[in-house]
């Protein structure tokens, strides 16, 4: 019996943070690839520490849905989920490549294959590039286009913006986009400067976030100059000192998420079938494309 729990950091203020954990979980139930699904939260109920008393399975597969290696990750998590023994160096990570580790969960008395976050998996370059093609209605966007990816980026934390630089490097690497930068919130290069990275007419603006949030809904709008006050809302696109700027909003918030959180799971051993090529296909019908 298989079962997966996906866990993520969840919000007391703003009750939609959880919502796109449990929108890919149910995408992921559907598929039929788990016996059970189950969601576990920071700051919401069922906490972290309550999960896995709540999973029948003997096969658990657990998947952080956390943009990036650190504090929550490597800390929070393990020594809330309880797994004996467990050490940052059982993923031999240099801060992306966090793949599994298994270890026994020490209340349940069965053993747990703990993933890495799915903000630094590989798939997770397409899940930015399908939030491009979904925020402007064009599956072939990319000529005539620039794409900055932005996190929140901290000198506390140097893996915040590697999983950002990660993945604009991959998707440079495509030539798929005329231009493609990695901007911060936190550091440099600031958001708040996007036009000045871009030549280009047109620059689609994505926030490597899990949810909707503080961050996304009014920090970067007003800061990059969408509106002034994001109460009065903005346009999609915007123009910004000449620039029009598509701005996708959470990536985590993109239906084809579910497959990150899937490829984790089938990386750490678990048996899926066709599920992932069923997502795959699901969200981008789902997306219009």
């Amino acid at each position: 019996m298989q079962s997966l729990v996906i866990v993520a950091h969840g919000s007391h203020l703003n009750p939609e943070s959880s919502a796109p954990t449990y929108d890919h979980a149910d995408t992921i139930r559907a598929t039929g690839a788990f016996d059970e699904v189950r969601t576990g939260f920071w700051k919401e109920e069922p906490h972290f520490r309550e999960v896995l008393r709540t999973v029948e399975g003997d096969e658990v597969y657990v998947v952080p849905l956390f943009v990036s290696e650190g504090y929550f990750t490597e800390q929070v998590i393990p020594r809330e989920l309880r797994l004996d023994g467990w050490d940052v160096s059982e993923w031999d990570s240099d801060g992306l490549s966090a793949d599994q580790a298994t270890l026994v969960a020490e209340d349940i008395d069965r053993e747990v294959h703990y993933c890495g976050p799915v903000g630094t998996h590989r798939a997770m370059t397409d899940v930015i590039v399908r939030r491009a093609e979904s925020v402007t209605g064009d599956p072939d966007v990319g000529d005539g286009f620039g794409l900055a990816v932005v996190g929140h980026g901290t000198e506390r934390n140097e893996n915040s913006a590697k999983a950002i630089e990660y993945h604009a490097d991959r998707i440079r690497e495509r030539d798929r986009f005329d231009e493609v930068e990695a901007l911060y919130m936190d550091e440099d290069p600031e958001v708040d400067d996007l036009p000045e990275f871009f030549e280009s007419d047109d620059v689609v603006l994505v926030p490597l976030f899990i949810a909707d949030g503080y961050h996304t809904q009014e920090d970067i709008p007003e800061d990059v100059g969408l509106c002034e006050d994001h109460t009065e809302g903005y346009d999609v696109p915007t123009a910004v000192d000449g620039t029009r700027i598509w701005y996708a909003g959470a990536v985590g918030t993109e239906p084809l998420m579910a497959d990150v959180i899937l490829e984790r799971a089938a990386d750490a051993g678990a048996d899926l079938g066709t599920a992932l090529d069923d997502v795959r296909e699901t969200t981008r019908v789902a997306a219009g494309d």
